[in-house]
């Protein structure tokens, strides 16, 4: 069957995901099947250089021409690297499906000014780079039909987890956490998803703080800390929170200026860990509460957590604890590694956009209806 690669860089800045997938050419065909990865590491300096374009007021278009081409040709090696150690030979590849990287997301725009969303990308330079066909810029038609563009993954997890008899609930644990709530099959409700709030990207950020490092390895020092209930009632204060959805968050409105601004100064550092994985946990719980009420759930589903914080043992236990009747279940026992959704979604929206099909669901972002997302940029 023809095969198609998934590239994604996320709010982390660690590296490129390039998943290889293979899929049915046809509306009806079978579900997506993951054949290969490879994760390209994010050379430091370019890390450096997109965080600071993540958190600039302002930026210099040389600056951001500099950064895109960087990135552009890293996603290029990740492409070769798979292609390489899967042993695929390029001509069985019908195309790359590229997310870019997130710069900045507005959905709601910015001081009164239009909604937008900014993903550096070069899928002209990366079709000239692979002698791929490659489809991106996935976000901005959603936009433009009135929807917040984000998030797209939940399309992909109702093609691959929505099932007959049975809810659940895709937990994606990456910088940020959003939900998918999926009806059973049978039920002729539409899914529904949207982001909860920080997950790794406040965690990662304060930890790489205090500790260095990228990130806390199983969650121990969260662990090691208590949470300060005060200071979690004040972060959970923050209107976001409280937002019906559809909804979506970034490093816009939580970095660490945001909690920084909540914060005495006499705090122990491993007590804030701690109290930042249970605002993780309570703020999912919240939004699950949302999400079920909305469509008329029940408390007890099947509870699939995925991306990097499906690794962190304890936020897993404060999720559980916060979602007792909820069943946790690894990815892969339900079809798909728990890493590689992500980059998964974007090869299945590469398909979804060369079959003109529509790779979005208006009961998640709210646009007016359903669109067909990305532009095509042959080899």
């Amino acid at each position: 069957m023809p095969l198609y690669i998934g590239l994604m860089s996320g709010t982390s800045l660690d590296g490129i995901d390039a998943a290889l997938v293979e899929i049915d050419d046809t509306p009806s065909g079978t579900r997506p099947r993951l054949l290969a990865t490879h994760a390209e590491p994010m050379p430091a300096p370019l890390r450096e250089r997109l965080w600071q374009l993540c958190h600039a007021e302002q930026a210099s278009f040389a600056d951001l021409a500099a950064a895109e081409d960087a990135f552009c040709r890293l996603q290029a090696e990740a492409v070769k690297a798979l292609l390489w150690l899967s042993r695929t030979p390029q001509e069985a590849v019908v195309a790359v499906g590229s997310h870019g990287q997130t710069i900045e997301h507005a959905p709601l725009g910015h001081a009164g000014g239009p909604a937008y969303t900014l993903q550096l990308d070069n899928p002209s330079l990366l079709a000239e780079l692979t002698g791929l066909t490659v489809v991106a810029d996935f976000r901005r038609r959603d936009l433009a039909a009135g929807g917040q563009a984000a998030p797209l993954a939940p399309a992909f997890h109702e093609a691959l987890f929505r099932v007959r008899k049975e809810w659940r609930l895709v937990l994606n644990l990456g910088g940020f956490a959003n939900l998918t709530l999926l009806p059973p099959a049978e039920e002729p409700r539409a899914p529904l998803g949207f982001d909860s709030g920080p997950a790794n990207a406040l965690l990662d950020a304060w930890h790489a703080r205090h500790r260095g490092g990228d990130f806390d390895v199983d969650g121990a020092w969260a662990a090691s800390g208590k949470v300060d209930e005060v200071l979690l009632r004040q972060l959970l204060a923050e209107p976001f929170f409280h937002l019906p959805p559809p909804r979506s968050t970034g490093r816009e409105l939580f970095h660490l200026d945001w909690l920084d601004a909540h914060l005495t100064g006499e705090e122990r550092p491993e007590d804030v860990q701690a109290t930042l994985a249970e605002l993780t946990a309570e703020s999912v719980a919240l939004a699950v509460t949302m999400a079920r009420e909305r469509l008329e759930a029940p408390a007890a589903m099947r509870l699939i957590p995925c991306g990097g914080g499906a690794h962190n043992h304890d936020l897993l236990a404060r999720l559980a604890n916060q979602l007792p009747e909820s069943v946790l279940t690894d990815a892969a026992a339900s079809g798909w590694p728990a890493d590689w959704l992500e980059a998964g979604a974007f090869a299945w929206l590469a398909w979804r956009r060369l079959q003109d099909l529509p790779g979005n669901l208006p009961s998640v972002t709210g646009a007016k209806g359903l669109r067909v997302l990305g532009g095509v940029y042959a080899p």
